[in-house]
């Protein structure tokens, strides 16, 4: 959430802003909440002041019953009397006019980071770096969906009977291999000092709002029918609403937390959920990371996070690119982001497998988390990573790891992990 004190000093970079992110309809916004911040802040004025003429005449009514003047005294008792009714009308509209303003300040963009490209959407996101070299064997690479049927480590046509398109029963050892990816990753985070958790799977609607814009919301959240809860997206959505309402000891930042979970996604007008495959689905399971900590750290956590990532598939024999997120392809509480993309040899293109983002004081505001530091109280700074997204890491280890008969040979780093085993093998 934008700070409103940005707005009142400087509108004109809130709507520079704006235009950065090539949404244009929002500009009117700035000028809307400027006039009724200044409504807001008159009320306040009037309130105050009632306030202080209210404790100013109860200070009188003690003096005149002191100097026995009865006459005096009640008379002020009954001017006394018809203040907190003024007060309550006033603080009535005032808070009003602040859920107004709260409500325009959530959908007004966060401000992005000086370095993020300009661009109207992701065909404008720029490459950063590659890592590891892409190859393309020279015998046919098996689709993903194919090559996990024939290795008998998917049921598509069954979940689509139970549960519809974009679902699937995940068998064998491809479900070793998906728990194996994911317990590689939760100890190379715990290794990084990060904290592990297994947060709630729920999340209320005041959470939901704190952590994502309303877009975001509509377009991916699945709403429990009766229930003021959400199935969670990603586990950052709980780990950071951990913190909701929280003023935290500045000398104890940063707060640094993995969690896995399932994650549910509606995965609105998204093209290819009808597809068979893993690439987009409405349920599976991620590791993502958090950390909350100092505003002046923040950038160099984002970097960190990003390299920890990179590291990860650079020891999965994946190669990769960071791919820096263009203005226009960063979601409204976004600073700065970057996605982390996988080779695809049998398509001869990188796709995303994860993304880092620095999302600043944003989430800090809309969640009131504070810390406090040497008698100075500020709003935190929050930043998500994703550590592994099971599914597409499956699609890169199906494809960069597959021989030519079709087995697939297990990298060095998860064989602990599956029984010392070093291929999966095609099966009759």
């Amino acid at each position: 959430m934008i700070d409103i004190i940005l707005i009142r000093e400087d509108p004109k970079k809130v709507k520079e802003n704006i235009k950065k992110k090539f949404q244009e309809e929002k500009i009117d916004l700035v000028d809307e909440v400027t006039e009724l911040d200044s409504k807001w802040r008159k009320l306040k004025y009037d309130e105050d002041k009632l306030r202080s003429e209210r404790n100013k005449i109860s200070k009188d009514i003690s003096k005149k019953i002191k100097e026995k003047n009865k006459k005096e005294a009640e008379k002020l008792k009954v001017k006394a009397k018809k203040i907190p009714l003024k007060i309550d009308k006033i603080e009535d509209k005032r808070k009003k006019l602040e859920w107004k303003i709260k409500e325009i300040l959530m959908r007004i963009p966060n401000i992005i980071h000086d370095s993020v490209p300009i661009g109207k959407d992701e065909k404008e996101n720029v490459e950063v770096e590659r890592i590891g070299e892409p190859k393309v064997p020279d015998y046919e690479i098996f689709n993903h969906a194919e090559l996990a049927e024939k290795l008998h480590g998917v049921d598509f046509d069954t979940a689509r009977k139970t549960s519809g398109n974009g679902f699937y029963y995940l068998m064998g050892d491809l479900s070793r291999l998906h728990s194996a990816l994911i317990n590689f990753a939760k100890d190379y985070t715990i290794k990084e000092g990060f904290e592990f958790m297994i947060p709630p799977f729920m999340i209320r609607s005041e959470v939901v709002d704190g952590v994502m814009s309303f877009k975001e919301k509509d377009n991916m959240m699945y709403k429990i029918e009766g229930e003021d809860l959400y199935l969670i997206g990603t586990s950052e959505h709980s780990l950071i609403g951990m913190f909701a309402g929280k003023n935290l000891n500045g000398k104890n930042l940063p707060y640094k937390i993995t969690g896995i979970s399932p994650c549910f996604r509606k995965e609105v007008g998204a093209h290819g959920i009808e597809e068979k495959g893993f690439y987009r689905v409405h349920q599976f399971e991620k590791q993502e990371m958090i950390v909350v900590c100092d505003p002046k750290e923040s950038y160099k956590w984002y970097e960190k996070m990003l390299d920890f990532t990179v590291d990860i598939f650079r020891k999965l024999e994946i190669p990769v690119r960071k791919l820096e997120c263009c203005s226009g392809d960063l979601a409204d509480l976004k600073a700065k982001s970057a996605d982390i993309e996988a080779w695809s040899p049998r398509q001869k293109k990188y796709f995303e497998v994860g993304s880092c983002s620095n999302l600043t004081d944003a989430q800090a505001r809309r969640l009131d988390i504070h810390a406090e530091k040497n008698g100075k109280k500020y709003f935190v700074h929050t930043l998500n990573n994703t550590v592994i997204a099971s599914p597409r890491a499956l699609i890169a280890l199906l494809e960069n790891h597959q021989q030519k008969d079709g087995s697939i040979n297990i990298p060095k780093v998860l064989q602990p992990y599956m029984g010392n085993q070093k291929k999966i093998e095609m099966r009759g």
